[in-house]
């Protein structure tokens, strides 16, 4: 892969020179317009304390998980890329990636790596070997200049909306601290209870504890969600408009005000079978459909991925180190339990995301295409790249239209990268759009009406900005 400054401006746009004049006209309309970032997981730390980057590679590398799996599956010990906080020397983390560059080539990760060194960094040179120390040095050393500190950086960014994602028990100091800044744009919490919820999660004990312990809530299962609404209401004081939900399996199970209590008892007590683990996660899914119903936090579930597939990796390293990997759900039985209860709700919003491109055609379009409630999740993870956002186009559009989406998510928490991925889905917007412009299929004045929608107003109706 090459790593040039001045980077073709129709890149990513169609071959075809009268689709790509049409697509680089669609483009340019919003290339400039604010970022908003509904969902994503960069520390708000970085923010609230607007301390400078360390060095080039645990701003690019370390964690960017994205990057260190590709790495790893090449045979690189993720202790030596400074994964999970192991000490490693940053130079040599970048030498790794120099010396593995051609591994990116046609890669979305790779892509966002040319586009972070080009566009942002305003680096020349091609990265390689050879390469790889001036390189680092001369982004060591815009690193410690005003311009790249995490501020200065989110407002040449453009964003106007960032989400970060949070513990429930989070106290939010740090977007308090933001609220009262004068950085301009919105820094706001997320609502992520997962690990308050599922039995299986590591830990689940110490966290019903310390949740009920927080909340000065008893221990039945009405103390129980007493504790989980008033967090809620907490995050809602603080800017949220939106929880969280990341499950391997999209399931809910609506249990009367008995079982449910019962069920609670048992899997408190640490006592429960896997059958009861599993009726326990898919009543609490719903039960937090219903907090969303009467607290108005837009519900968001990224379903479908079974985390931290490799046991070993996981002890040493932690979550997010990169081996999260697809598995099959079932949106549409699945949900229907929830959906029964409350897709017809006024003003409850659904947002349902997957990494299985046959669930977009299949269910999630054809759900967003009846119920009011639900919406389509953008490609998330394996499918947040070019060719896939258009796949994802084609899949959804027939069934739902351009405006059941949820606009795009770049659910990354490398923050470089945000402004790439938002390029990224304007590109391939775009040259969708573009298409069914010459194909006669929608008129150049609506594909302008469109995408100027899908950057902005869209989102931000989806998720009550």
């Amino acid at each position: 892969m090459s790593s040039q400054h001045h980077r073709d401006p129709d890149r990513l746009l169609p071959a075809d020179p009268r689709t790509r004049d049409v697509a680089r006209a669609l483009y340019e309309r919003v290339a400039a317009a604010p970022i908003i970032s509904p969902h994503g997981h960069v520390p708000v730390d970085w923010l609230a304390n607007d301390t400078p980057f360390a060095d080039p590679a645990s701003l690019l590398v370390s964690h960017d998980h994205y990057v260190t799996r590709l790495l790893h599956a090449a045979g690189v010990d993720l202790a030596s890329l400074g994964v999970g906080g192991e000490a490693a020397d940053p130079r040599r983390v970048w030498m790794a990636l120099a010396e593995h560059w051609h591994l990116f080539a046609g890669t979305a990760s790779g892509y966002w790596l040319e586009e972070e060194l080009s566009q942002v960094l305003q680096l020349d040179e091609p990265m390689h070997p050879a390469s790889a120390d001036r390189i680092y040095d001369e982004i060591a050393a815009k690193l410690t200049t005003p311009a790249f500190r995490p501020r200065a950086l989110f407002r040449s960014f453009g964003i106007e909306v960032l989400a970060t994602t949070d513990d429930p028990l989070d106290d939010l100091h740090d977007h308090e601290l933001l609220r009262q800044s004068d950085l301009r744009g919105r820094v706001i919490p997320t609502f992520r209870p997962d690990r308050y919820l599922d039995p299986d999660a590591a830990g689940f004990a110490g966290h019903l504890e310390r949740l009920l312990a927080a909340t000065g809530q008893p221990g039945t299962f009405e103390g129980y969600l007493a504790a989980l609404e008033s967090r809620r209401e907490h995050f809602i004081r603080h800017g949220a408009v939106s929880a969280d939900h990341g499950v391997e399996e999209a399931y809910t199970l609506d249990l009367g005000s008995a079982e449910a209590q019962r069920l609670f008892q048992v899997i408190a007590a640490g006592e429960g079978d896997a059958d009861d683990r599993r009726a326990f996660r898919g009543h609490m899914l719903l039960q937090m459909a219903r907090m969303s119903v009467d607290d108005g936090l837009v519900m968001t579930i990224h379903a479908g991925v079974l985390r931290n597939h490799n046991t070993a990796t996981y002890e040493r390293f932690g979550p997010d180190s990169g081996h999260d990997l697809p598995v099959p759900t079932d949106f549409v039985r699945g949900l229907r339990p929830l959906l029964e209860r409350f897709g017809l709700e006024r003003d409850f919003h659904l947002v349902l995301f997957s990494v299985d491109e046959t669930t977009h055609s299949r269910e999630i379009a054809p759900l967003a295409g009846f119920y009011p409630s639900v919406f389509i999740g953008a490609p998330w993870w394996f499918l947040d790249a070019p060719d896939a956002i258009s796949r994802f186009r084609s899949a959804v559009t027939e069934t739902a239209g351009f405006f059941r989406g949820s606009g795009f998510i770049d659910d990354t928490r490398a923050f470089l990268s945000i402004p790439a991925r938002h390029d990224t889905a304007r590109r391939a917007d775009a040259a969708f759009l573009a298409r069914l412009v010459v194909e006669g299929r929608v008129s150049a004045a609506s594909a302008e009406q469109i995408i100027d929608v899908l950057v902005g107003p869209l989102p931000k109706r989806v998720f009550k900005l």
